[in-house]
This record gives C-alpha cells, structure tokens and sequence, in this order.
C-alpha cells in the first residue's frame, strides 16, 4: 500500500482528479486531500460536488462509490489548503509522491517562483527538494510564453509536466476513455500499474 498527495486547484478538469483519486482507492492505496479554493468552485460548476471542506474526502467518497465502486480498500484524508502546520507542509514527512490535477496556471505559476502562499504549494516545494516525484496536470489553452516557461523551469527541477490531452488512436467511444487515458498516463508518471487505456503497439 502507497500514499499519494493529490491536489485538485481551479482549472477545469476535476473529474480526471477524481477519477485518479477513485483508481488509488481502488488499489488500496491512501491518498491525502488538497483542494483550493477554486477547486471547490470548479468541482461545484463542473460535477454539481457541493463540498464544504471538513467533509470533502466522505463527499468524494461518496460521489465514487455513487458510480458503482464498492468496498473501497484505501484511505481519503482531507487537509485544508491553509494549514501550514500540516505535516504536509515538511520535507521530513511521507509521502513524496504528489499530483496536482487539474493544475492551474496560477498554481503551476506560483510552484516554479518558490512561492508557497498555501499547503498546495508548500508540499509540492517538498516534494521537489526531497527529489520525490512531483506531476502537473495542466488543463489550459492556449499557453503564452510565461506559462510555456514555467512548465519549462518546473521539468528542469524535476516535476513531470503532464497537460489533459487525451489521445485518439485507441478511438474513444465516450467521454470517460478519454478521461482514463489521462488518468492512465498519469499513474504511469507515477509508476502505478494500470491498464486504464490501449498502449500503442504498432
């Protein structure tokens, strides 16, 4: 069993966040819960998830097993994304493995500066000094050249850039094969089995 850090900030795309957190769940691994305050905006304007922040993990728990997930195997903890005094917030703490997806621009912005205003940013500064694996899951376009040369700096210090482009020769036949494939690519940045898309075999 492995822990995970997954943030969820104010760029459209929550279900890919959700659908990875489902996927760790479903593996019985534990992951620990950041969302901003946009990501509540976008999680409310996008999926109709009211969530009102102590009972975010149970409410997205919830929203899983809604969809046919029973018996879930890992834990969800919530950590609000001002509390500074988080273990989170400490390079001596597990894990050191973090996504942030979806992943604004301001967000990706403020992690490439150094500048950590929230726990969000505070742990993925951690997790790229403890050289963990840190993936940004960027949904925005199109990219100007500040955004193009934070992504830039981010993969130099280590960071796996990994924007919500799903492909198209396995020929999605919905919406949510298309949302695995990210979700899919997005574990293996992570080095977690799956088989939630076709690999290309020539």
């Amino acid at each position: 069993m492995a822990s995970y850090i997954v943030a969820l900030t104010g760029a459209s795309g929550a279900v890919y966040g959700l659908r990875l957190i489902e996927e760790l769940l479903k593996r019985g691994d534990d992951a620990e819960l950041l969302i901003s305050p946009c990501g509540f905006l976008i999680l409310e304007a996008e999926l109709g998830l009211k969530l009102e922040g102590a009972d975010a993990a149970e409410k997205i728990k919830g929203y899983i097993e809604g969809k046919g997930l029973k018996g879930i195997k890992g834990g969800l903890n919530y950590t609000p994304s001002d509390r500074l005094t988080s273990k989170l917030a400490s390079g001596s703490s597990l894990p050191k493995k973090m996504v942030i997806c979806p992943c604004s621009m301001g967000t990706l912005g403020r992690i490439a500066s150094g500048i950590s205003g929230n726990l969000i940013e505070r742990a993925a500064d951690c997790v790229l000094k403890e050289r963990g694996v840190l993936v940004l899951v960027p949904r925005e376009t199109p990219l100007n050249a500040i955004q193009l040369e934070n992504m830039l700096k981010l993969s130099r210090a280590g960071a796996v850039i990994l924007p919500a482009m799903p492909a198209f020769y396995s020929k999605p036949r919905s919406i949510e094969e298309m949302v695995d494939f990210v979700v899919g690519k997005t574990l293996d940045a992570l080095g977690v089995e799956n088989d939630l898309y076709r690999r290309w075999k020539g």
